[in-house]
């Protein structure tokens, strides 16, 4: 496989479609936000990458299996210490000595890159039905790939629970006597 495509989690990958002030013309230059910018580098980073397949891949042809195969391909470029099974660091977040163990990208990384990856899709005119970024396995995947570095590096990946609104609350009380009597001020403190 081909190792000179640049990862696209580096920062330091800059084009002249990131610095439109670099153009010879005369208009003020529109900057993308961070996060157009960075959609727009990944995008023609997947492109690349299909373009540098064994037969050529085309867009239309790309399918789940691509973007799989992609995101493994990624992992050459990780900086996120992975411990295997037989590691004596497996489940450590904080392991007192270096290990062997390979570098991998982050799951947020990942999870991010396929969000970022599935808008550009659609934006460049592909249909959110067939779109090989939003595909089940690609979800398996990064649940898989989540649970994984989780218990390898000892540091489980919690979901922000939602705060649960009462109904039954003083609060709420005091919120519907507002509404049927607006004009009590002293309800309001």
């Amino acid at each position: 496989m081909n190792n000179s495509l640049p990862s696209i989690m580096s920062k330091n990958i800059t084009s002249q479609q990131d610095h439109p002030s670099s153009s010879n013309n005369n208009n003020p230059p529109h900057q993308l936000s961070r996060y157009e910018s960075q959609k727009r580098r990944d995008w023609n980073t997947f492109g690349q990458y299909l373009k540098n397949q064994r037969p050529p891949v085309s867009l239309s042809q790309c399918n789940c299996n691509h973007v799989l195969e992609f995101m493994r391909y990624l992992d050459q470029f990780g900086k996120t210490k992975v411990h295997m099974h037989g590691c004596v660091f497996f489940g450590q977040p904080d392991p007192p000595a270096p290990c062997t163990c390979p570098l991998r990208q982050a799951w947020g990384s990942l999870d991010a890159l396929i969000g970022r990856l599935r808008a550009a899709y659609e934006e460049h005119g592909g249909s959110a039905e067939t779109n090989p970024f939003g595909n089940g396995a690609i979800r398996i995947y990064l649940r898989e790939v989540k649970e994984s570095q989780s218990k390898a590096r000892g540091i489980p990946y919690k979901k922000k629970k939602k705060k649960k609104i009462s109904h039954n609350s003083v609060q709420d009380g005091n919120l519907n006597q507002i509404l049927k009597n607006p004009n009590q001020p002293s309800l309001l403190n």
